[in-house]
């Protein structure tokens, strides 16, 4: 009876301890699961914002660009789950739409100004991005924008180059090429000859000078840009409380060559747009149309110009080293974001900009041509001064580093000291009127425009 009762222990403990065994493994298994669980979850939360991870509002400067970053904003969302929305401002009308949207409850989160002088305004709404990810990102510390205080306010997003778009094809059917074109007397004689045998040719020199909001910065600011340009020049300064004019018969020259030798009656002007310029531009009607490295997207792909019909010449009003002069190479444009905005709002906006400037995605919609977009339309074209920059296929870019490379100077972006808003516009109307009635008279309106208008805006922005 022992016998049997010791081999029933035994049999009841080797099942005892194979049940044992069985749950410890039950246990294992369920423990293993519950992690891979737990590992998954987490995966996904990386992927997938938390509720309550920010949202970014960007406020565009840019509308020739406003379909892509409205693109680029919604592939962010669907890609983090980050709203992202972008409002994009009219042509000439960014402070004031910037002064408006800053003063609601749910302001941008990223917005620009256009340098030093535009940064007076705005610098106490700026956040410190000195430790951010996207200035890690800058190939030179030149593209920060440090305020009076000392901190980063803003960042540089592209460089530009602006001049005068040339049709080279129309150049070549009036009997010239650009390496007839060095200086303001060479561009003189081109243009005045295709106005006189205009009939014959079929197109103008110069598309029109359009003085309504859309394209009037070209003149009032790009253009002014010029005799500013060399009056720093001459005397060795950045910039002037009381700028003296010293160049301003030679910023008249040009405007004269422009309006006189275009698709439009100068009388016109004030009516005409940047739509109606760039449309003479691609039907061609002129052979130069003044603007920037950014109209690439507008003018080059399917339907439009083929790359190599187009180039970029300098903006010449013969002063200076005419040919060892380069284009208008700088930047207005520097990201801002908005200190006063919920901090998980900041966080999702720099993670936003790092984003577009790190990502194949970003970078590529910032920097490409043709075919760049996620949807397959041109990218934006822009020439970004970060590590990650892809080689820009913009013909107007390439002409600004081909220019660089053999020694020619740029023009710096002087624009960016202009007191005011309300000093480009002074001086835009008085243009405007000066073109529909050309007297000395009316020249002297915009001298005054020019002159005092700076010494008052100056004043007034400076107190």
């Amino acid at each position: 009876m022992k016998k049997i009762l010791a081999i029933l222990l035994t049999v009841i403990m080797v099942f005892g301890l194979v049940a044992c065994g069985d749950k410890k493994d039950d246990q294992a298994k369920d423990t293993d699961k519950a992690e891979e669980v737990e590992q998954d979850a987490d995966e996904k939360d990386a992927e997938t914002p938390a509720e309550g991870s920010g949202k970014v509002y960007y406020l565009n400067f840019k509308p020739e660009q406003d379909q892509q970053w409205q693109e680029l904003a919604e592939v962010y969302t669907q890609e983090t789950g980050v709203p992202v929305t972008v409002v994009t401002a009219a042509s000439g009308e960014y402070e004031t739409t910037l002064m408006a949207e800053m003063g609601k409850s749910d302001a941008p989160t990223l917005f620009q100004v256009n340098g030093p002088v535009g940064l007076k305004n705005w610098e106490e709404q700026c956040y410190d991005l000195a430790d951010s990810d996207v200035v890690s990102e800058l190939t030179s510390d030149a593209y920060a924008l440090k305020g009076e205080s000392g901190e980063t306010s803003g960042v540089a997003y592209v460089v530009e180059s602006y001049g005068i778009i040339t049709n080279k094809t129309l150049l070549e059917e009036a009997g010239y090429s650009v390496d007839d074109i060095q200086s303001f007397a060479d561009l003189k004689k081109v243009a005045e000859d295709i106005t006189a045998r205009k009939d014959e040719l079929g197109f103008s020199a110069f598309s029109s000078a359009g003085m309504d909001g859309s394209s009037d910065w070209r003149f009032k600011t790009h253009l002014a840009n010029m005799p500013i340009y060399f009056e720093y020049q001459a005397d060795g300064i950045q910039d002037t409380a009381a700028i003296k004019g010293t160049f301003l018969d030679n910023y008249r020259n040009i405007w004269d060559l422009y309006v006189n030798n275009s698709t439009a009656d100068p009388a016109e002007l004030s009516a005409k747009t940047g739509d109606d310029s760039r449309n003479e531009f691609l039907n061609k009607e002129a052979v130069f149309f003044q603007n920037g490295s950014w109209e690439y997207s507008n003018l080059v792909g399917e339907d439009l110009f083929e790359a190599d019909e187009l180039t970029m010449i300098p903006i010449y009003i013969g002063e200076g080293d005419e040919a060892n002069q380069g284009l208008c190479t700088g930047t207005e444009n520097f990201w801002c974001v908005n200190k006063d905005a919920e901090q998980e709002d900041i966080d999702a906006t720099l993670a936003f900009m790092n984003w577009c400037v790190t990502s194949d995605v970003g970078v590529k919609a910032m920097s490409g041509g043709e075919g760049s977009m996620p949807s397959g339309d041109a990218g934006m074209g822009f020439v970004i001064p970060f590590k990650k920059a892809l080689e820009s296929d913009n013909v107007f870019v390439k002409a600004d580093a081909d220019m660089t490379a053999a020694g020619k100077t740029p023009v710096a972006w002087t624009f960016s000291t202009m007191p005011s808003e309300e000093w480009k516009n002074g001086v835009g109307s008085a243009l405007t009127a000066y073109a529909a009635d050309q007297t000395d008279d009316n020249w002297q309106a915009v001298v005054t425009a020019f002159v005092d208008g700076w010494a008052t805006e100056y004043e007034l922005s400076n107190p």
